[in-house]
């Protein structure tokens, strides 16, 4: 644990290394800090303690493939059963539930996704564009203000 507190700080050049070191390759492309710091401190845990059995991460990757944590696209039809007619949502929007943020002239705005619309500031809104145009009075598409 004392290693990888002592690695939070160090230099990229000492993160590179002790990533070749760990993992027998060098990273192509990224010097980001807190990425190599977690890969590393990954690595040295399951040195430790061990990693987890090949069952358990089978079973991860298919609960990762069925139900998709970061936006459930998966669990969203490509086209809509006959008797679900029109009430598939977008499929660039996350899951009914999910806060997230935009930053406009120095302020941070957060909007709620719904079953049925957004809602922001306390009130419910059909569209991301509506809200768009509440913050910044002028219109824009919803989807590229929101970057979605």
């Amino acid at each position: 644990m004392s290693e990888i507190m002592a690695l939070k700080n160090a230099p990229i050049k000492e993160l590179l290394r002790r990533y070749k070191e760990l993992y027998g390759e060098d990273i192509a492309g990224t010097h980001n800090r807190l990425y190599l710091w977690r890969k590393i401190a990954y690595k040295l845990q399951e040195r430790e303690q061990g990693s987890l059995s090949a069952k358990t991460k089978n079973r991860l990757k298919t609960l990762i493939e069925e139900y998709d944590p970061i936006n459930n696209k998966a669990l969203r039809p490509n086209k809509p059963a006959p008797c679900m007619q029109a009430i598939t949502k977008d499929k660039r929007l996350p899951i009914p539930g999910t806060v997230f943020t935009k930053e406009y002239k120095d302020a941070k705005y957060c909007v709620k996704v719904l079953e049925k619309g957004f809602e922001y500031n306390g009130k419910t809104y059909k569209t991301l564009s509506a809200i768009a145009k509440e913050i910044t009075g002028a219109h824009w598409n919803g989807y590229l203000f929101f970057n979605l």
